[in-house]
């Protein structure tokens, strides 16, 4: 096998994902066992069509220490209360006050009503 290696590492949400695999769909024409796996799985999972909507409303709130990674895992999972938006960050070590965390969770909410 060659060897590779890494260029550069970004955090994207399932929504880009899927995009990524009909670009690779497109240009190979066929996936791979993984990857077909990896599409059944997203094909189920995803509730919401524009995910980089929602990625730019949650960023513009200007929620201070919310790094793209995290805005990412919150669109992922899209928790429709704060206690739900809490258990998703309690995998990072951030720390958002209940207000911000209201924000985030109307935002959700006002995105998925409209969709």
């Amino acid at each position: 096998m060659a060897d590779m290696q890494v260029i550069s590492e970004a955090p994207i949400n399932m929504h880009q994902l899927k995009k990524e695999l009909e670009m690779i769909r497109n240009r190979d024409n066929e996936l791979n066992f993984r990857a077909n796996k990896t599409e059944e799985y997203l094909n189920q999972t995803i509730t919401h069509k524009n995910a980089d909507e929602l990625f730019s409303k949650i960023s513009k709130l200007g929620i201070p220490r919310l790094k793209e990674q995290h805005i990412h895992k919150i669109i992922d999972i899209a928790p429709v209360n704060v206690s739900e938006l809490k258990v998703v960050l309690q995998g990072y070590t951030i720390t958002i006050n209940s207000e911000s965390m209201k924000k985030i969770v109307d935002t959700i909410n006002e995105f998925l009503e409209k969709k």
